[in-house]
């Protein structure tokens, strides 16, 4: 496709996503929120009064009916808004949803609360009556969680500052995607180059190294303009998590935030221990690229160019379209047939337009099917993108196929290891169609890039989350200062002696959204490491690795992630996964420095 980045009403309709399966339109979106109102007063009228089985079942119902609604006038909000962030319409839809989606929080804050202030024996023989078996899950996490419930009136009212603790990402997310501008960059031969969030990576994959350089000097020179404003965005974010964790008696904000999914603090911990014991892997990862490249000084924009001279190849959508489905072979007909019905009745938003979102998500509702946004730019790492996702909508179409809506949306904790599975059947199946030492050590680099970005690099991004959360629990401030110093230290760390530190690479932590979601990066890496325990299971055992996988994909949010990973043949309790992770990838690793020896 051409550099030429077109509006959104310039685009091909074929290539967009048609959001009619939840809304015909925003008329209809218009009059589903106003029935909204009744579906809050359902629930609010059984406060004061979750005194016995019957009663509380009723008020689940209602409450899980009022979820779905929101949930379809949230998804397709945010739908509207990531096609254009400039458009004030669907900015207009998106800000009153999310006014009304606080306003829900607040009115049904009661619920919790209520149930968990019963006397205990009461409590769980409530939670032990036959009536309330289709919510006895849900029952067993609100007796985990009833150390740290507030009285009814504090619920409601910290509910109430909803929308303010959502403020820092709010601001971050429309300075990063809406107003921050870039300048042009300039290539090795003179000719200019626009510089997007949509682009960046992009340009940092070109073999012109002139590019490179130019293109991660203007794209962080506009953050490092806005820095003050990041500093100030993400320093609120952590603080009101920090207020939170306290106001709620958890030792950290990150101990609040992995209880959610019943995830013990040890999890994150001995991953970053982990990581670091395999280091010298990563290192030697850097000295090899730096080998490769033929450089004396290996920068922090080279770490993404490609190794192998003519080896960025281009793919079409449509050729992305029939790898992804030879990859997913082994997964079955079933599998493979929703996939090829998702390319043809348009769940994907492809190519990038001008105000679009950056970036790739999935997303969609128990009602609708899947939506996949994405930024198609023609390279590998753009086919990988399209089966990452396609991981994703897999994994909810399964649960919401499955699952009773209360128990169909799985937790974060699970969430990237379909996605990872599909990648890595992707890289399998290409390294099998190639012996070209070239061809061949490109795609090694692609699947080390793949740990590189998301083992190493999520973990560092977890210990920054890590660091800059205790420094808020010391009273320390967030300066830019303090981030940088931060962030830039652990760069050192991670990417070792070879890598020159360019200042730029400070303020890196000011374009990661995820770092708004407290405490989400570090799944990444304990997902990939579960993914790469399955997907070597797949290729090797076949068949009795994929029926506990496909079974793990219709699990939904119905048992605790731990557990079903389990059921899936990886226990993450243990640093083990972690560390068959990284032997593969020390694994992968020796083949190309062999490789790279020989060509």
């Amino acid at each position: 496709m051409s550099e030429t980045i077109k509006e959104r009403s310039e685009m091909d309709p074929k290539y967009m996503w048609d959001l009619s399966t939840l809304y015909k339109d925003d008329a209809a979106w218009e009059e589903d929120l106003v029935a909204l109102d009744e579906c809050i007063a359902q629930v609010a009228q059984y406060q004061g009064k979750l005194t016995d089985a019957p009663t509380i079942l009723k008020c689940f119902e209602a409450d899980t009916a009022l979820d779905r609604k929101l949930s379809n006038l949230f998804v397709y909000a945010n739908c509207r808004r990531s096609e254009d962030t400039r458009a004030e319409a669907a900015q207009s839809l998106y800000m009153r949803i999310y006014g009304k989606y606080v306003e829900a929080i607040s009115a049904t804050a009661f619920i919790s609360p209520e149930i968990l202030g019963l006397p205990e024996d009461t409590l769980r023989d409530i939670a032990a009556d036959p009536v309330l078996a289709p919510y006895s899950f849900t029952m067993e996490k609100l007796l985990k969680r009833k150390p740290h419930t507030l009285t009814a009136d504090q619920e409601q009212l910290l509910a109430s500052f909803g929308e303010v603790f959502a403020a820092p990402q709010e601001i971050a997310s429309n300075l990063q995607d809406a107003d921050l501008v870039f300048e042009d960059c300039v290539d090795g031969n003179g000719e200019k180059h626009e510089v997007s969030d949509a682009s960046y990576i992009t340009l940092q994959m070109s073999e012109d190294r002139t590019l490179r350089k130019n293109s991660f000097e203007k794209y962080y020179k506009g953050y490092r303009q806005h820095i003050n404003t990041f500093a100030a965005t993400y320093s609120g974010s952590v603080k009101g998590a920090v207020a939170e964790a306290r106001a709620r008696h958890y030792d950290s904000s990150r101990e609040m935030f992995m209880a959610g999914e019943n995830i013990p603090v040890s999890v994150y911990d001995s991953l970053i221990e982990a990581v670091h014991d395999h280091m010298p892997a990563m290192y030697r990862y850097v000295a090899l690229r730096k080998k490769m490249l033929g450089i004396e000084d290996l920068h922090y924009y080279d770490v993404y160019a490609p190794l192998v001279s003519g080896s960025d190849k281009k793919y079409t959508y449509e050729q992305a379209q029939e790898m992804v489905l030879e990859a997913v072979k082994p997964l079955g007909k079933e599998y493979g047939d929703i996939v090829r019905g998702a390319f043809r009745d348009n769940w994907i938003d492809v190519y990038p337009n001008k105000g679009k979102s950056g970036g790739a998500y999935s997303t969609g509702t128990y009602d609708s099917n899947p939506f996949i946004l994405s930024n198609y730019t023609d390279n590998l790492e753009s086919v990988s993108t399209i089966a990452h996702e396609m991981g994703h909508s897999m994994h909810s179409w399964f649960s919401h196929q499955a699952q009773p809506p209360q128990y169909a949306d799985y937790t974060i904790f699970v969430a990237e290891v379909a996605s990872t599975v599909n990648e890595n059947l992707l890289t399998q199946l290409l390294l099998n169609n190639t012996t070209d030492p070239k061809e061949r050590l490109a795609l090694l680099n692609h699947y080390l890039e793949g740990f590189k970005g998301t083992v190493y690099r999520q973990t560092m991004f977890a210990e920054f989350e890590k660091g800059a959360h205790a420094m808020a629990e010391r009273g320390e401030a967030l300066t830019p200062a303090a981030l940088n110093a931060l962030y830039g230290g652990l760069v050192k760390d991670y990417f070792g002696p070879d890598l020159i530190m360019d200042e730029e690479v400070a303020s890196e932590w000011a374009r990661i959204p995820h770092f708004y979601n407290s405490f989400y990066v570090y799944k990444y890496a304990t997902s990939y490491s579960a993914a790469v325990a399955i997907s070597e299971a797949i290729l090797n055992d076949g068949e009795s690795a994929v029926t506990p996988y496909l079974e793990f994909l219709h699990m939904g949010g119905s048992q605790y992630p731990l557990d079903e990973l389990r059921h899936a043949g990886v226990d993450l309790s243990t640093p083990d996964p972690v560390n068959r992770a990284l032997d593969k990838f020390s694994e992968v690793l020796d083949e190309a420095e062999k490789l790279a020896d020989e060509i």
